[in-house]
């Protein structure tokens, strides 16, 4: 026997859920999403934004592919409604200059390095930092932020991310979670997860691994903004091993 139609038609779905060939809309309790900054991303991501109340999980080759541009201007909304951001073991000493650049200020920017973090590299990379997940569930469970950037290691906890989804449902901003792109084949708590790399000078493959929706026909090509100059430009588009050595170190906010 056929289920019912939902009282108000067809279309009057409860909120937690979608048809299949639909993107969903904001997450139940959630106050909104938050623009990307960029109407074709947003065209893609259900409700329009990044989402609040929700962990998004950012895969990449590598640091320094734009990520930071990519999120700076959500990250730069939320600052001027004086809303706080935290760090969490990034991969390198914020560089206050070219995070003005991007529009955000060090006045409302906390940084969290663990005790894994101060160590060596491959110290950080054997032993994931049990103290800086901590760190960041209490966080989320505060109230007090307006967003939270965390650079996890491959190797978690089996229970890590679905505790992180759980104190991120009392969280009222976006979540972003930094991981390795060798991760996209396994499972994941995060509601919604994207995939990253780098589509030449100044611009950035996106891909939608999983959202509240139907699969991503094709990946997005998303114009960054520019921070190579012209000189440096033109030997980018002529040498890619130029590009792949100057996007990383001119590209991000991030300065070892």
């Amino acid at each position: 026997m056929p289920l019912p139609a939902p009282p108000g038609g067809p279309q009057a779905l409860h909120p937690a859920l979608w048809r299949a060939h639909q993107l969903g809309g904001p997450r139940p309790g959630a106050q909104g999403v938050h623009p990307s900054g960029f109407a074709a991303l947003d065209a893609q991501l259900p409700g329009g934004g990044w989402p609040a109340r929700a962990l998004t999980e950012l895969l990449l080759p590598h640091a320094g592919i734009g990520e930071l541009r990519l999120l700076a201007p959500a990250l730069a909304a939320l600052q001027r409604e004086q809303r706080p951001l935290m760090w969490f073991d990034p991969p390198a000493v914020p560089c206050a200059w070219a995070l003005s650049a991007l529009g955000l200020s060090l006045q409302r920017l906390t940084v969290v390095r663990s005790r894994v973090a101060l160590r060596s590299a491959p110290a950080r990379a054997r032993l994931p930092a049990a103290d800086v997940l901590w760190a960041l569930e209490q966080a989320l469970k505060s109230g007090q932020l307006g967003a939270a950037l965390a650079w996890l290691p491959a190797r978690l906890p089996a229970d890590a991310l679905r505790r992180l989804q759980l104190a991120a449902q009392g969280h009222d901003g976006p979540v972003f979670l930094l991981r390795d792109a060798a991760l996209r084949q396994q499972p994941s708590a995060a509601p919604l997860r994207l995939l990253l790399a780098s589509a030449g000078p100044d611009r950035l493959r996106v891909g939608l691994l999983k959202r509240r929706g139907p699969p991503q026909a094709q990946p997005l090509m998303l114009a960054l903004r520019p921070v190579l100059s012209p000189p440096a430009l033109a030997r980018a588009r002529q040498d890619p091993a130029a590009l792949a050595v100057g996007t990383a170190a001119a590209s991000e906010a991030l300065s070892s």
